[in-house]
């Protein structure tokens, strides 16, 4: 890379990572980055022989197993409940059309799990719901048209990177704690990066988030966002960063509905057309390195690389 930014600039509490400028829009990388690095690291079904399924039973039944697998999604799986996804799986679509339908994915007391390439459509509870887990990468999936959340993370759920997603026509996007109430489990947990997302055109909890800190929120598009960008609550702490912000009359704020607010440090957004936002208080340092691509930039570069069909 051309250059490191200042060390200073990255203090938010104590030394914090450092973060290396990106030179153009080609450097934009598709590994994992962020907290899903953390706590051992994500590594999926590894090197497990991979599977291609085709068939709602043949799905559910690799997704469960025991085993460490390597899950290839061919067309359209159509569930009729929350599926439950067992540890060591990676769980990939093929090409840019596999699709999950009905219901969705339910990560729960699980570890080490990854996400990518499937569109998620008119699910009737949450596309993916993260609960009691820890290292789970959610990437390159696109998210629409579905009931309640897109990507729920909550009940101590830990080390999660959700990156290069584009979620559209829908209404909550992504809640990152689940009630005001739940803090004994929840404080030191529910550490979450989110970067390189498309939000196009949705309307809430981008993220909402309670309790997590540092919440490391970087390099998304938030294009035509209705409602509000990001929400911190309940003893949060949410770092915004190298955010472009389009058509979106409050980008973050700092409480939410009941949930009293929390913790914000916003630095290197860029505004168009867009409000400036409600900062306020610390948030604990981000402990791992990663990349950062101008704000300017980042519209372009999510538009290309978001969503299914950009990596296999």
């Amino acid at each position: 890379m051309s250059r490191k930014l200042s060390r200073a600039l990255l203090v938010v509490t104590a030394l914090a990572a450092t973060a290396v400028l990106a030179p153009s829009a080609n450097a934009a990388s598709f590994n994992l980055e962020g907290w899903g690095t953390q706590c051992g690291g994500t590594t999926g079904g590894g090197s497990a022989t991979p599977v291609t399924v085709s068939s709602t039973s043949a799905f559910i039944s690799a997704v469960q197993s025991s085993s460490a697998s390597v899950v290839r999604v061919s067309g359209t799986i159509t569930l009729s409940s929350l599926t439950k996804v067992a540890s060591n799986k990676t769980i990939i679509g093929v090409g840019s059309g596999a699709t999950i339908t009905g219901h969705g994915l339910n990560v729960s007391n699980a570890s080490n799990v990854i996400i990518r390439n499937l569109n998620f459509r008119n699910w009737a509870d949450d596309a993916i719901n993260v609960q009691y887990s820890t290292r789970v990468w959610i990437d390159h999936n696109s998210l629409s048209n579905g009931y309640d959340g897109a990507v729920d993370i909550k009940r101590a759920s830990d080390c999660v990177t959700v990156s290069w997603n584009k979620f559209s026509s829908h209404d909550k996007t992504m809640l990152l704690g689940h009630s005001d109430s739940n803090g004994a489990e929840d404080r030191g947990k529910l550490r979450v990066s989110y970067h390189h997302n498309w939000f196009d055109g949705t309307n809430q909890r981008h993220p909402r988030v309670r309790f997590g800190n540092p919440v490391h929120v970087y390099n998304n598009y938030y294009g035509g966002v209705t409602s509000y960008g990001v929400a911190s609550t309940e003893e949060a702490g949410v770092l915004v960063e190298g955010n472009y912000f389009e058509n979106t009359r409050d980008p973050f704020h700092r409480g939410e509905g009941d949930s009293d607010p929390a913790n914000l440090v916003a630095r290197n957004n860029h505004f168009v057309s867009s409000g400036s936002g409600d900062q306020g208080g610390t948030v604990k340092a981000i402990p791992y390195s990663y990349t950062l691509d101008s704000a300017s930039s980042v519209k372009s570069i999510v538009q290309s690389g978001a969503g299914t069909g950009k990596v296999s």
